[in-house]
């Protein structure tokens, strides 16, 4: 049992630096074999490195940026000078290619993470590339972004608040016995907490915007949401119409900005009968943990049972209260994120302040490149339920738990119903709602905007998901899903157009099957 064990020691980083932890040290792989296969016969890049052989590319004119995705992003470049390979490669694969420039393909947090560079690239040193203002403008053609969690996820929330999402909560529910002390021997899910929390790259995805964005106790972008009704969006015009019948749950108020409720009766309730108590300067009281817990430790246990008390005692917490909340249950993972990343909107962009790299990662709290001619693509699938909203309830009292848990008894009334399992879903692509991987590219950097100062090129392409029609097909040449999308023939297309000289006007502009352009209006943000 020694090797799961080991496995979970060397894929932790250093609670205290987020670097290598003593003794240990776990390098990404380089090249196109980084990530073709994900293990033998399931593909990731494969299908895409494929395609592009079959219109000319090769080994020197294709480069895989891999990078080690638990460290935080700026300390790719601090202790694997990651960021500055990427610099590297790109400048010789323009200057040996005849001045034309790259075509940048980031799928989902490689999306975040090129965000990041397009900032250090053309930041001054120590804390930046040094390569000037026009670095951008000089060397990157497009930037097709896949499944870019740009505002973050709410399955980020529940991963770091219980360890689990729907599909962990749902498989504890089935069989406790399991998670409870099976794989692992002792506490699987304690395992992964203490892991998973020492990955600096997982606070990157916690929701942006606060309730500007994701909404409050009593509105929504998402609000009215109906999951029948399907349409095709071409230019923002509407071409035609799929399942005109009204689903039954578009009658029920869903309050998605309640992204964790304590109770389906608090994420129900009117905003102005929850009672709640600030857990902020809550005493967290006395550390009841005994000693058989000590070697699957998580922060947890240094929580007495005030603390937890007090957690639950606030009922409800939108966007706005969800650092807060990692915060108290979390110090030392905050304390390193909060270094490296930051959640809100910038009131002033020009303010010397958010020149540090913790923002630049935040599309809400930094400018896109001046770079007038470049084109940025939003590349998603739609059409799956995506968690979007939780319902949790207190653990079964054990010292060794971990005290929160998605209450996997709570679901809709309707079986068309949102709610499932305890968990509230909208359309995306099974992990990026279509708020976070659309918005800035339907309205946050559309045009000129504070954002996007020189009116860099965006478009929306959405790709609406069909399951496989038999086992043969695999994992479907026409999904949606988060990783599967990488095998979509229509996403294909597009990227294999585009790497071949074709702009996002000859692809069509936007395409567009979820309501992303009107929830967007209702997003009340200073552009």
């Amino acid at each position: 049992m020694q090797g799961p064990l080991c496995w979970v020691d060397h894929m932790s980083l250093d609670n205290e630096t987020g670097l290598d932890p003593p003794g240990i040290r776990l390098r990404p792989v380089s090249g196109l074999v980084a990530a073709d296969y994900f293990m033998p016969g399931y593909f990731v890049w494969a299908v895409l490195i494929a395609n592009l052989a079959r219109i000319g590319y090769e080994e020197k004119t294709m480069y895989m940026a891999a990078y080690d995705w638990r460290l935080s992003f700026q300390n790719t470049e601090v202790r694997d000078q990651t960021l500055s390979r990427i610099k590297s490669n790109i400048e010789l694969m323009v200057a040996t290619n005849g001045g034309n420039k790259a075509v940048v393909i980031p799928h989902s947090m490689g999306a975040l993470y090129f965000l990041h560079f397009m900032k250090w690239v053309e930041a001054p040193a120590p804390m930046g590339g040094g390569g000037g203002p026009d670095w951008c403008a000089k060397h990157i053609k497009t930037v097709l972004n896949i499944g870019g969690p740009f505002l973050g996820v709410p399955k980020a929330v529940a991963g770091l608040f219980s360890a689990e999402a729907k599909d962990i909560a749902v498989a504890r529910a089935i069989a406790p016995g399991f998670l409870g002390n099976d794989i692992f021997r002792l506490q699987t899910l304690q395992r992964v907490m203490k892991m998973s929390r020492t990955w600096d790259s997982t606070m990157s995805m916690i929701p942006k915007g606060g309730d500007t964005i994701w909404g409050g106790l009593d509105w929504s972008p998402e609000e009215g949401y109906r999951p029948s009704k399907r349409r095709k969006i071409t230019n923002q015009s509407e071409v035609k119409f799929e399942d005109e019948n009204e689903s039954l749950v578009s009658n029920q108020k869903v309050n998605y900005g309640r992204i964790i409720s304590f109770g389906k009766d608090v994420a129900e309730a009117p905003s102005s009968e929850i009672e709640r108590i600030d857990f902020r300067d809550a005493d967290k009281g006395h550390n009841a943990a005994n000693n058989t817990c000590r070697d699957v430790w998580t922060e947890y246990h240094d929580m007495g049972i005030e603390g937890i008390t007090a957690v639950a005692g606030y009922r409800v917490y939108t966007s706005d209260s969800l650092p807060d909340l990692l915060q108290y249950v979390a110090p030392k993972m905050m304390e390193r994120g909060s270094k490296h990343f930051s959640y809100g909107i910038a009131d002033n962009l020009d303010d010397p302040e958010y020149q540090h790299y913790r923002y630049w990662s935040n599309p809400l709290e930094t400018k896109l490149p001046n770079a007038p001619e470049m084109e940025i693509f939003s590349m998603y699938g739609v059409g799956i339920p995506t968690e979007r909203a939780y319902i949790y309830k207190l653990s079964p009292a054990a010292e060794c738990y971990i005290p929160f848990q998605i209450d996997t008894s709570a679901n809709g009334e309707y079986e068309d119903s949102c709610l499932q399992d305890g968990v509230y879903t909208v359309d995306g692509d099974e992990t990026v709602p279509v708020l976070s991987a659309g918005f800035m590219g339907a309205k946050g950097w559309r045009g000129k905007t504070r954002f996007n100062p020189s009116g860099i090129r965006t478009y929306v392409r959405e790709y609406d998901h069909a399951p496989p029609a038999n086992l043969l097909e695999g994992r479907g040449t026409q999904s949606g899903a988060h990783v599967d999308i990488m095998g979509n023939f229509q996403l294909m297309e597009d990227i294999i157009r585009v790497a071949a000289g074709a702009t996002g006007e000859e692809l069509g502009g936007d395409q567009v099957y979820s309501d992303v352009f009107k929830w967007s209006e209702k997003i009340n943000l200073a552009l």
